[in-house]
Formats: C-alpha cells, sequence, structure tokens
C-alpha cells in the first residue's frame, strides 16, 4: 500500500471519529435541553401546586375563622344596637309627648280666645248704650234690638244657634219638658207651647236643651 492511501485512510477515520464525536456532543446537549425543559415544566407544576395549596390554606383559614366567631358577641352585639334603637326612640316619644302637652295646655288656657275676641265688639257697643244720655225710650229701645242682633249673628259665626221650638213636635233630644199643659186639643198634643228657657246648639251639639212646655 502507498503512503497517499494510507493518509487517506487515516483522514477518513479521523474525520468519521470528529462526526462521531459532534453527533455525541449534539446528543448530550439535545438530552440536557430535555432535562432542562422537563425541570422547568416540573418546578412550574410544583409553583402551581404550592400556590393552589396557598390559596386553600386560605380559604380554610378564613373559613376557620368565621366558624371561630363567638355567637354569644353576636348576640351581645345585637343587643346593644336594639338598646340604642330604644333609648332613641323612647327619647322621641318624651319629646312628642312633652310637646302634645304643651299644646293641649296651651288649647286650654286660649281656647276661648277666638269667641272673647268676636264678643268684644258687643261689649263695646253695650258701653256706647250706656254712655248714651238719650232718655227717648223707642230710641234706647231700637239701640238694644241693634246690639242684640248684632249678638246673634256673632254666635252664629261661632257655630252657636238657637234651638227652634215654634209649633214645633216635642224632641227629648233638643227640648225639656218642664211643664204639661192640658186641654189644648188634640193638634197640640205633644206639641211645644211655649219656650220657657231657649237653648242652643254649638257645631250642631246640643250645649244647652231648651225648657219647653208641651201640650197634653
Amino acid at each position: 500500500m502507498s503512503k497517499e492511501k494510507k493518509i487517506n485512510i487515516e483522514d477518513g477515520n479521523a474525520k468519521e471519529q470528529v462526526l462521531n464525536e459532534n453527533a455525541e456532543q449534539n446528543a448530550t446537549q439535545n438530552n440536557d435541553n430535555v432535562e432542562n425543559k422537563a425541570d422547568e415544566q416540573n418546578a412550574e407544576k410544583a409553583d402551581t401546586k404550592s400556590a393552589d395549596a396557598d390559596n386553600q390554606t386560605e380559604n380554610t383559614d378564613n373559613e376557620a375563622d368565621k366558624a371561630e366567631v363567638d355567637p354569644l358577641k353576636m348576640a351581645q352585639q345585637e343587643v346593644e344596637e336594639l338598646k340604642k334603637a330604644l333609648l332613641y326612640k323612647t327619647a322621641e316619644f318624651e319629646n312628642y309627648r312633652k310637646r302634645t302637652m304643651k299644646e293641649k295646655t296651651e288649647l286650654i288656657l286660649n281656647g276661648g280666645e277666638k269667641t272673647i275676641s268676636a264678643i268684644l265688639p258687643v261689649l263695646d257697643d253695650f258701653e256706647r248704650a250706656l254712655a248714651d244720655k238719650s232718655e227717648d225710650p223707642k230710641a234706647i229701645k231700637e239701640g238694644v234690638q241693634m246690639i242684640f242682633n248684632k249678638f246673634i249673628k256673632t254666635l252664629e259665626g261661632l257655630g252657636v244657634k238657637k234651638i227652634e221650638t215654634a209649633d214645633k213636635d216635642f224632641d227629648v233630644d233638643f227640648h225639656e219638658a218642664i211643664a204639661m199643659v192640658p186641654g189644648m186639643g188634640d193638634d197640640k198634643k205633644g206639641k211645644v207651647i211655649d219656650c220657657v228657657q231657649t237653648g242652643y246648639t254649638l257645631n250642631d251639639k246640643v250645649i244647652r236643651h231648651a225648657k219647653v212646655a208641651v201640650g197634653q
């Protein structure tokens, strides 16, 4: 064998050896990459499991905290809130009661203010009539009649009305019989013959019954 062929054979073996070494290095590197990826995936899975475990632990702790709430403390807190609400309502009612009592007292003391104010002009007329030096009986009578009419109108303005008795049937709701008059005939039986004292109503309520004589 010549020297050239020997050299070529040796060069071929060397190249083949180099290629084999490169292939082994690539395979080793690929294996390392695969192992690294597997390690990364395993690490990610481990982190995920750890996070899930932490969340589960936190939820368990929260549930445990809720379970550990003392029912007695909750009841006491509700009682305190109810006490505050009761005190507030009691104070509010007490203020209302005092205000109502004050208004009622003022109404009792000053309830006749409207009536007195309406009657005062009639009193003024009486004072003027008394101050008049006239001696004419007719003029005096006319003056008194005017004051009387004014007084009646004032009373009507206050809701006071006269109970009519002339030719009226006797009615126990409005009349009080103080005398029975016999021999008046059948047409007068049970009817008012005479009114001894006038009766009045205030806003349709009888405040004084009319005292009458009734036919028998």
